[in-house]
């Protein structure tokens, strides 16, 4: 099965629901089941924002079950669109100003699992249990 690899607190916002968008710099055509790798990386920053939400973060396993239905380009509108959805957990992306097109992959049917630990991997990657 397919697994991504995303840093604390993000793959923990994920697994919970409060994040239904995962962001990156490439777009991808896979559509299906995948899962959640909360990575050994943390970012200390985001940590601290949401602290009010007392979740666990744990690192270096997998912590969720999810589909990519999609693959968006964030625009405006869709900038637009996700600061209407939660302004709090999509501030990278409402912000962003860099030159480099985003994608964010719609993730659905989300279920957090209590999986094993497990090395991450750059991209996509193929997770054999």
């Amino acid at each position: 099965m397919k697994a991504i690899t995303i840093k604390q607190p993000f793959a923990s916002l994920i697994a919970e629901g409060y994040k239904v968008y995962e962001f990156r710099t490439w777009k991808t055509k896979y559509r299906g089941e995948i899962l959640i790798h909360a990575g050994k990386g943390i970012d200390k920053k985001a940590m601290k924002r949401f602290e009010y939400l007392n979740l666990d973060y744990p690192t270096g396993k997998i912590i969720a079950k999810a589909k990519i239905v999609d693959c968006v380009e964030i625009t405006e509108e869709m900038k637009e669109k996700l600061k209407e959805m939660d302004p709090i957990v999509y501030k990278g992306a409402i912000n962003h100003q860099g030159e480099k097109n985003e994608y964010g992959f719609k993730l659905e049917d989300i279920e957090k699992i209590d999986g094993e630990e497990v090395k991450g991997a750059l991209s996509l990657w193929e997770y054999n249990n």
